[in-house]
C-alpha cells in the first residue's frame, strides 16, 4: 500500500512513472523486437501455455493409459504452439501460412512426441507404475531439452523470411 503524503512528492511521483514508462517499453520490446533474445522469451512464453494445454490434456486422457494421453496432449499443444510461434514468437503471419506452420513445425514436434514416449515407457520399465505428477514432471525435463533444439530449427528453417509461394 502507498502512502498518500509519498504521492504529494514530486520525486517519488517522476521516479514511479519512469520506472513504469520504462518496464511498459521493455515488455513493448520483447513482443515487437525481432532479435533472438526477444523471440526466445516469446518462444519460452508459448512454450509454458502449450506445455499447460499439454498437461491438462495429459491428467485428463491419463486413466486410458499414459501413450494415448501422451499423444492427445502432443497433438492439442503442437498445435497451438505452432499457430502462437507463427503470429507471436517469429512474428511470421505474413509470410507463413498456417499449413506451412502446422506441417513442418509439427514434423519438427515430432521428435519431441517419439521422446516423450520413449523417456514414459522407460520410466514404466524402471519404476513401474508412478503418479501422474511424475510423468509430468520428466515430459517436462525431456520437452524442455529438445525445446531449445526446436527453438533453433524453428528459427533458421520454418519461420525464416523465406519467400512462401508454396503456400
Amino acid at each position: 500500500m502507498t502512502c498518500p503524503s509519498l504521492l504529494r512528492h514530486p520525486r517519488v511521483v517522476d521516479v514511479a512513472g519512469d520506472l513504469a514508462r520504462r518496464s511498459t517499453a521493455r515488455v513493448h520490446d520483447l513482443f515487437q523486437a525481432e532479435s533472438g533474445r526477444a523471440q526466445l522469451a516469446r518462444f519460452a512464453l508459448v512454450g509454458a501455455i502449450s506445455s499447460a494445454l499439454y498437461a491438462v490434456l495429459f491428467v485428463a486422457v491419463e486413466g486410458v493409459g499414459e501413450q494415448p494421453a501422451n499423444l492427445a496432449g502432443a497433438l492439442a499443444s503442437t498445435l497451438l504452439a505452432n499457430e502462437l510461434h507463427r503470429r507471436l514468437t517469429f512474428h511470421a503471419g505474413g509470410r507463413v501460412g498456417w499449413f506451412t506452420a502446422q506441417w513442418e513445425g509439427g514434423g519438427l514436434a515430432v521428435v519431441g512426441l517419439v521422446a516423450t514416449s520413449l523417456a514414459l515407457a522407460a520410466l514404466d520399465h524402471l519404476a513401474g507404475d508412478t503418479s501422474w505428477q511424475v510423468e509430468v514432471l520428466l515430459i517436462g525435463a525431456v520437452t524442455g531439452a529438445i525445446g531449445l533444439l526446436r527453438f533453433v530449427a524453428l528459427r533458421a528453417w520454418v519461420f525464416t523470411t523465406r519467400s512462401s509461394a508454396h503456400e
